[in-house]
């Protein structure tokens, strides 16, 4: 036994046109974010999610950050967030001074519409931010409708979702905005990477302008507004180009990983369910087990070489966030506590999830 990782929970999967499209960025010599590969990949990401406008950016956290500061989220704002995500979800919050507040979840996992409504009534928040959590369609039609009853601004956290559909329709374009990770670990991935998505030309093309430090139209660089350094090079632009190629296959190969999973662990654990009319796209395979302890799980995985990892900790457990109002129920306490994400990797080997599946049961 060792404990050197050889099953990773979620590495990067190339097409094989990747070195292809980055030689034409290279023999191009635009390098920086400038070149035809940055709109060809936002031009990819519209075509698949039939969002009408993209904007590149380096991660998910900057489109988080963008679609708060377009919407003209600031000091003295609430906002509304889905508690049992990762942090770079709700950090953009205090990057504007805004509050969070923190919306536990419901039996899918994901935020829960019910409470989302309490905190609502009580304080007037000017936006939600919720997480399609591990790849699953959170409740969308609820939540819009609340949206529309409360008057706030609705950011969709698609940044583990991408494939993800309800109703046929892609997760990322139901709300005000919508964001997607293309970070090492997701179901593609550009090494590093976000993409912002909305229906509405104007903000994307603020967003745009933003993500390049605000420069305007001179001849020299002037500037009447605070930017960022936001905007992704054309290097990794190309490399998103080759992987939304194969995105239906991704979502096509993490499904009948989870299915196999869930097939032969379904007796010692319950596993995330799909809300009725969805498809998700099973970016990891998470579950929480009736009666084993999920820490002890993940040290005897590791002795044999193979990755997991603990579910998220919900952010109102965090310390960083410990004087942040919270309108919770348990449950996210209560997955975090009994849950483990198993390796999903879309080049993991069937004979490799059997061995996963084995030390899983004998430990």
């Amino acid at each position: 036994m060792s404990n050197k990782i050889s099953i990773f929970l979620s590495p990067p999967h190339m097409s094989g046109k990747e070195l292809e499209y980055i030689k034409l960025a290279f023999e191009s010599n635009y390098i920086a974010p400038v070149g035809e590969f940055i709109e060809k990949f936002e031009q990819s990401v519209c075509d698949f999610t039939k969002a009408k406008y993209a904007c590149a950016l380096v991660n998910g956290t900057s489109a988080i950050h963008l679609a708060l500061r377009i919407l003209g989220i600031g000091e003295g704002d609430k906002v509304l967030a889905s508690t049992f995500t990762f942090i770079g979800s709700v950090t953009p919050i205090l990057y504007q001074n805004a509050e969070p507040i923190f919306i536990d979840s419901d039996e899918s996992w994901n935020i829960d519409p019910n409470l989302v409504e309490d905190a609502a009534k009580k304080e007037k928040p000017k936006a939600l931010i919720f997480t399609h959590l591990y790849g699953q369609m959170a409740k969308i039609e609820e939540l819009k409708q609340l949206a529309d009853k409360y008057s706030f601004y609705l950011i969709e956290d698609a940044a583990e979702a991408l494939g993800a559909t309800y109703k046929n329709r892609q997760a990322g374009t139901f709300g005000d905005f919508g964001i997607y990770s293309f970070n090492g670990n997701k179901i593609l991935t550009t090494s590093s990477g976000g993409v912002l998505v909305s229906h509405d030309k104007e903000w994307i093309e603020k967003a745009k302008f933003l993500s390049t430090q605000a420069k305007e139209t001179f001849l020299w660089y002037e500037h009447r507004e605070v930017g960022y350094n936001y905007r992704m090079s054309n290097i990794l632009a190309a490399i998103g180009v080759a992987q939304m190629e194969v995105i239906e296959e991704r979502v096509r190969r993490k499904r009948e990983i989870f299915n196999t999973y869930k097939k032969k662990l379904s007796d010692i654990a319950d596993f995330m369910p799909e809300i009725e009319k969805s498809r998700g796209n099973r970016w990891l395979t998470t579950l929480t087990f009736k009666d084993k302890e999920p820490l002890s799980v993940l040290k005897y995985l590791k002795k044999y070489g193979i990755e997991s990892r603990p579910l998220w900790k919900p952010m109102h457990l965090q310390p960083v966030f410990k004087n942040a109002k919270a309108y919770a129920n348990g449950r996210s306490e209560e997955l975090f506590k009994k849950g483990l994400c198993l390796p999903s990797g879309t080049q993991i080997e069937d004979k490799q999830i059997e061995f996963i599946i084995n030390k899983v049961k004998e430990c």
